[in-house]
């Protein structure tokens, strides 16, 4: 089926709500590796309440990762509204933007929309761009808003307007200031399943090598997770809660196993990053940004 971008760009689609707590943000976490050394109190932070479960009058402790923004909402009911072929869609790129740390614990409204669709052409696939906002639905809160671009690879000639997306963000040409390297579990994509994206490719063998892959791939949000990831922890201090913006455009896949290496540069608020494994010297993530 043909895609329909005018129908799409005017699809007026409900806001759906959602309710996550601890339990799912340090699921959260241990899926992009944090926790991993239980000795590393910085990390464990992120993983960890503290006493408040046991001490009636201590208070939690946990923190979030801002990256967690990807997955707190997760639904795939505006893609799957859109008539493309599912099984030829690359994500091409995530933004997010932040009004402020995330809370540890929400009853949350998320809107989706689709903010603008090109044709690269017949044989050359189309691109979907949407937009989720994210309220908490007690104080009507803007916490954070998704951006997505989606690569249909089997979908473009459609007759929409031509484009290419958001400019991405350019890199320094110097040396990067931090490298950091995370050795990912053979089993993250498993973990990783469990905080709301569960497409078989990530888990199954056989879905994987169907799709062109000699084994499940680790999901690329995942992969953008430990990048964040490294970034909270390499660059600023284990503080996330200046972040207000993040970016990065997917490249290449990682294999559950691999080692992952985030290269970053710091220009005042602006942290520039990109990530690779080092097993294959591939590039996964480029063009990454985070303001914070």
């Amino acid at each position: 089926m043909a895609i329909d971008h005018k129908k799409l760009l005017a699809l007026d689609l409900p806001a759906r709500e959602f309710s996550y707590g601890e339990r799912e943000a340090m699921l959260y976490a241990m899926g992009i590796g944090l926790g991993a050394d239980p000795m590393n109190k910085a990390e464990l932070d992120f993983v960890y309440e503290g006493l408040g479960s046991y001490q009636p009058d201590s208070k939690s402790t946990l923190k979030t990762i801002p990256s967690m923004a990807t997955v707190i909402a997760w639904d795939d009911t505006a893609i799957l509204q859109s008539g493309i072929n599912f099984a030829l869609v690359l994500h091409g790129e995530q933004r997010i933007r932040l009004t402020g740390p995330l809370p540890a614990k929400a009853t949350i409204l998320a809107k989706t929309r689709f903010v603008d669709i090109f044709d690269k052409g017949a044989g050359k696939g189309a691109i979907l761009l949407t937009e989720t906002t994210i309220t908490e639905k007690s104080s009507g809160k803007v916490l954070c808003v998704n951006t997505s671009t989606v690569f249909a690879r089997g979908d473009g000639g459609f007759g929409g307007p031509q484009g290419s997306g958001p400019a991405p963000h350019q890199l320094p040409e110097r040396a990067p200031d931090k490298v950091v390297d995370y050795a990912s579990r053979p089993d993250q994509a498993i973990l990783y399943a469990l905080s709301g994206d569960r497409n078989p490719l990530h888990r199954d063998p056989d879905v994987a090598k169907a799709a062109g892959f000699p084994r499940p791939i680790l999901h690329g949000l995942c992969t953008y997770g430990h990048a964040v990831r490294a970034v909270v922890c390499g660059m600023l201090g284990h503080d996330a809660s200046g972040v207000r913006e993040i970016e990065g455009r997917f490249t290449a896949p990682v294999f559950p196993g691999e080692t992952i290496r985030t290269e970053m540069w710091r220009d005042g608020k602006v942290i520039s990053f990109r990530t690779s494994v080092t097993e294959r010297g591939l590039m996964v993530i480029n063009n990454g940004k985070v303001v914070a």
